[in-house]
């Protein structure tokens, strides 16, 4: 039988973009597809797969039941060092490796096999894990190297981001075009973002289980087709019904980009990284007005979704040509599968096989826990000041055409200049995360040295900073927004909206991960469907808010509530313990009763999350 391609890089240990179905040929002999192109030949070829993968699973059922006490341990230890994190999110800085396990003294080394995987002494299991300098292990490859995949994943971020936004650049030219009112074409907007919200509940678990290439390539593929449509739209239910196709396959990237981020960096290096990652989507809305209105004045509407395919196009092209494929659960499980193949031992089996989950478990963790957790008062509460934060961003776009085009007469060209002071903002606290980071460190390494474990508490540090920049801004800009005050105003005073914006973002994700790490993805997962939803609705109303309250009422209205929404951290800074410990789902093992440490939050006295739920995974 013909070897299948993995096995090649099994002898060079060399990055390798593992390809389950891609063949080469024996020595001296041609794969039999390269003889026939019947397709009575195909049928059979699918065929035979399927029923390889089916006789696959049935060996890995069998392993599992004769060792079940065994693996359910090596299952308890996995989820514990992963926190339970799913795909919506980065998993904690710990992998399994060999030397954790204990080798049966009878075991016999494969010479075939590079790794030398010996078998387990409990479950009998040869155990696939990344070996000590493993060159398929993506955090072993290069700086430079992952500094490019860096830049390239945050590129994709922001042509995302830019795609939802660059529309609103010229809202009256489809308007012309189509003879609708203002309130029809805001949903070009509006159904992008609900994607958002919805599309994570399919694509994270979809990436789990087949990688997380799979759903870049495909979904962004979707996307940029259906980019050629809206911009021939002949009719606004063409130009509706396909942006909100985009907004579900652009959504893809926005969920999985984390996670691939911690695929590459461990925690030490992966701050700076984020940075990146989190400063995209602010970016591409900020940068999408202010192209889409000179592209509106200058070429005409129907020019933004040109330029935008174009752009996602380039994009596109070197994510697939550059993108390797960085999940390491996937990475290890078509290693397992060479491995099993080469040398006929079905005891290969990478970790993450050992875990078998039905479709209800699927359903639960993907649709029902992310509901549950939204009883929970940090997620609760994180949710509801994220979702204001990024509704602000969204009512931006409606907000500053009636400032300046209907207040002071401007060109929508003119107006998409405003918005540069937003994203210099947002540029700016992504320059000041490093410092936040060394702050971070610091307090980690002081509780180190006293051999307790930072509380998530101190994660909100740059949160009770960034939080004031936000009213602040509001309120300049509210009140320097009448028509006949200098532009400088309300320009300049949107700068600080943007700092806080960026400021708030990263530190509110990284408090729910440390606080839920077994639900954490699920409670991420719960705050983007509700950040997104909001983000969706609020164009809808705001020009009317607007021309209803008055320029200068309409923003001090959303200042006095991004005003009140500051206390969230600090409430969370002093009680966020004693409200983890009243928790059903939220990490704290310390008891309620313990005296307040240093940073205003209760000593950590372990790390290990609870395993109360191990047998499902967020």
């Amino acid at each position: 039988m013909s070897n299948n391609s993995d096995l090649e890089s099994l002898e060079s240990n060399e990055i390798h973009n593992y390809t389950p179905n891609e063949v080469v040929s024996d020595a001296g002999q041609d794969h039999p597809l390269e003889k026939t192109r019947s397709i009575g030949s195909l049928i059979h070829s699918i065929t035979t797969h399927n029923n390889e993968e089916r006789q696959d699973q049935e060996a890995l059922a069998r392993l599992i039941s004769n060792n079940s006490q065994a693996v359910s341990r090596v299952r308890t230890k996995l989820e514990e060092g992963y926190g339970q994190l799913g795909p919506l999110e980065q998993p904690l800085d710990h992998e399994l490796k060999a030397s954790e396990f204990e080798q049966d003294p009878e075991t016999t080394l494969n010479e075939a096999d590079t790794w030398k995987y010996p078998v387990d002494k409990d479950t009998q299991m040869r155990l696939v894990v990344f070996t000590d300098d493993d060159k398929q292990n993506p955090r072993n490859w290069s700086k430079g190297y992952k500094w490019f995949l860096t830049c390239l994943l945050g590129i994709v971020c922001f042509d995302v981001a830019l795609a939802s936004a660059i529309v609103t650049g010229d809202i009256e030219g489809p308007m012309e075009t189509f003879g609708v009112s203002q309130e029809v074409i805001i949903l070009t907007v509006t159904l992008f973002v609900l994607g958002f919200g919805f599309g994570p509940l399919l694509f994270a678990p979809l990436s789990e289980e087949f990688g997380r290439n799979v759903i870049y390539f495909s979904t962004l593929f979707v996307a940029v087709v259906f980019i050629v449509p809206c911009g021939a739209a002949k009719n606004i239910g063409t130009l509706l019904v396909c942006r909100l196709i985009d907004g579900h396959a652009f959504a893809a990237p926005m969920c999985l980009i984390g996670g691939s981020l911690a695929d590459l960096w461990d925690s030490v290096d992966r701050g700076l990284a984020m940075t990146v990652f989190s400063a995209a989507p602010f970016l591409g809305p900020v940068i999408g007005p202010l192209i889409g209105g000179y592209i509106g004045d200058n070429a005409g509407w129907r020019w933004n979704y040109w330029v935008l395919l174009i752009f996602s196009g380039v994009v596109y092209g070197f994510l697939v040509v550059f993108l390797p494929e960085t999940s390491h659960s996937t990475i290890l499980r078509r290693r397992a599968k060479a491995l099993r193949k080469l040398t006929g031992d079905e005891t290969y089996r990478a970790l993450p096989e050992l875990k078998i989950r039905t479709m209800k478990e699927v359903v639960n963790e993907t649709l029902l826990r992310p509901i549950i957790l939204l009883s929970e008062t940090i997620v609760f509460l994180i949710t509801i000041y994220m979702s204001i934060i990024y509704g602000l961003l969204y009512m931006f776009f409606f907000a500053f055409p009636v400032i300046y085009m209907e207040g002071k007469g401007w060109s929508a060209s003119k107006t998409g200049l405003m918005f540069i002071p937003i994203a210099v903002g947002v540029i700016l606290a992504a320059a000041a995360s490093p410092i936040f980071n060394r702050d971070y460190n610091r307090r980690v390494a002081e509780y180190e040295k006293r051999g307790e474990l930072a509380p998530p508490e101190i994660r909100l540090i740059p949160m009770m900073i960034g939080c004031w920049f936000v009213p602040i801004g509001l309120f300049a800009f509210a009140w320097s927004s009448y028509p006949s005050v200098s532009w400088a105003g309300p320009c300049f005073s949107s700068f600080a909206c943007g700092f806080g914006f960026n400021c708030l973002y990263n530190p509110a994700n990284n408090y729910i991960v440390d606080s839920y790490q077994h639900y954490a993805a699920s409670g991420l997962a719960a705050k983007t469907f509700i950040r997104s939803i909001w983000g969706a609705v609020v164009p809808l109303f705001t020009i009317q808010m607007y021309h209803r309250m008055g320029y200068e009422w309409a923003s001090t209205f959303l200042a006095f509530i991004s005003l009140a929404c500051c206390v969230i951290p600090f409430i969370f800074y002093i009680y966020g313990a004693r409200i983890r410990q009243s928790s059903k789902y939220a990490y704290c093992p310390d008891p309620i009763n313990q005296p307040a440490q240093e940073d205003g939050a209760s000593k950590e006295t372990s790390r290990k999350p609870s395993t109360s739920d191990s047998s499902t995974q967020s």
